[in-house]
């Protein structure tokens, strides 16, 4: 627009020229009209053009604040950007940590339901172990009049009856545990056995229970013989 304006205020000075050197033999109130005329055409595009550049500094202060504006408005839109990109970041890390817990717990329930199959077992081969130590135990106390009784200490109680003829029900009695090595302890022993530490002895290298119960027995039996 500004352009325009100036080809326009050229074309006008050329026009001026050229009546200016049409007219410059005509008289001097002539001259003086078209110099006065000249100086208002002047004096009117000096005003249009004062008008179109302050229009044009505004425009170019609303252009400016528009840029302002648009460079705000384009930094908010990044900082939105980047935002949802970390957003989307933890996302899929919360992901990726539901899968390996999702793992995690399927392995656990694999291993559970591995030591359930397995504690199972075990219980069925402790109660198969319970009933034949209890059939075990019903022999000793029937053949060999054997009774087992847990008392305090972590003790088991092994009492023998059967072993005087004259009488039977007379208890023999002695208590086992196990020490802090996991090997067999005996102690309150009824009647005293003097052969009862080699016995103990022996049980410990051997690990043969059944005869270390023979054995204490048959040394119960001596000590009513004798």
């Amino acid at each position: 627009m500004f352009e325009d304006e100036l080809a326009l205020f050229d074309k006008s000075i050329n026009e001026f020229g050229e009546k200016f050197r049409n007219s410059l033999i005509g008289n001097p109130s002539q001259v003086l009209g078209v110099r006065d005329a000249f100086r208002d055409s002047i004096r009117a595009l000096s005003e249009k053009l004062s008008l179109k550049l302050k229009e044009e500094e505004r425009m170019v202060e609303m252009f400016l604040d528009y840029q302002n504006q648009l460079c705000k408005q384009n930094k908010l839109i990044q900082e939105k950007k980047d935002n949802l990109l970390k957003m989307v970041d933890e996302v899929k890390g919360k992901k990726q940590e539901l899968e390996v817990l999702i793992a995690n717990i399927k392995d656990l329930k694999e291993e559970y339901s591995r030591k359930k199959e397995t504690i199972s077992t075990a219980n069925k081969a402790n109660e198969d172990k319970l009933k034949r130590l209890q059939k075990s135990a019903d022999m000793y106390r029937d053949c060999l009049g054997l009774e087992i009784r847990k008392v305090p200490g972590d003790k088991l109680q092994f009492i023998f009856t059967s072993i005087d003829p004259k009488n039977p029900e007379s208890p023999y009695m002695f208590s086992l545990s196990l020490n802090e090595a996991r090997d067999y302890e005996v102690s309150d022993c009824s009647p005293h056995l003097e052969c009862l530490a080699e016995f103990q002895e022996k049980v410990r290298k051997t690990n043969n229970f059944s005869a270390f119960l023979a054995n204490v027995r048959k040394a119960f039996i001596a000590t009513v013989y004798n």
